[in-house]
């Protein structure tokens, strides 16, 4: 019996996968969490095959961070992120962060069904639009061609990355990601200086390029 966790800030979504998971032989939704702190603690507790998990929850707890500390933490967890973002970035920090698995919310009932299995069994599962993108990308990579400079980023600077794009202020972050305000200004410093950026304009600019203000 392959035993999932399902992660997602919309109560509807859980429960429309739970139902579609419930209804196989050979599968059973042990949990639900509507954000990645809570779903942090879920994997904990129940120890689930698979953690389906939506990568764009409230900051301090979103999907791109619970990723990849549940990946690290809770290895025999594998973590398919499923998502709206058809994006190769998008694809690509999940990955970095530990994700066995991509597939995207328009994805039919199949293709969901298929990635759990195939994640379980040990394999990879991504969908073949953004892995078909993602090759290209990385194509244009190995050509020379213009790289996203925001991959020089770890995951948790981009996350405050994001939120400094989105308007707010050191202490506010520090609120919403749960770390002292020092430790924001730590990640800012080391943002701007990778990025080559002196401000919040130049900053805003990039996360509008590369479409990752949604994170």
């Amino acid at each position: 019996m392959i035993r999932v966790l399902i992660a997602d800030d919309h109560e509807v979504v859980r429960s429309g996968f739970s139902l579609i998971i419930n209804s196989q032989d050979d599968m059973e939704v042990v949990g639900n969490a509507a954000d990645g702190n809570e779903a942090y603690n879920l994997v904990a507790k129940h120890k689930p095959d698979i953690l389906l998990l939506d990568i764009s929850m409230p900051p301090g707890q979103s999907g791109l961070i619970a990723c990849e500390k549940i990946s690290k933490d809770f290895p025999a967890t594998r973590v398919i992120i499923l998502t709206m973002f058809a994006e190769a970035d998008y694809l690509y920090f999940t990955l970095r962060g530990g994700a066995s698995g991509y597939i995207l919310k328009t994805s039919s009932t199949e293709e969901l069904l298929e990635a759990i299995r195939t994640v379980a069994a040990g394999g990879v599962h991504v969908n073949k639009q953004m892995a078909d993108e993602l090759a290209i990308r990385l194509n244009d990579d190995s050509e020379g061609k213009e790289k996203n400079p925001l991959r020089m980023l770890t995951n948790r600077e981009l996350e405050v990355f994001t939120l400094i794009a989105a308007g707010y202020t050191n202490k506010e972050i520090a609120e919403k990601i749960y770390v002292s305000v020092k430790t924001v200004e730590v990640h800012r410093s080391k943002i701007y200086s990778k990025l080559d950026i002196t401000s919040r304009a130049e900053l805003v600019q990039l996360a509008i390029k590369y479409r990752l203000l949604g994170i």
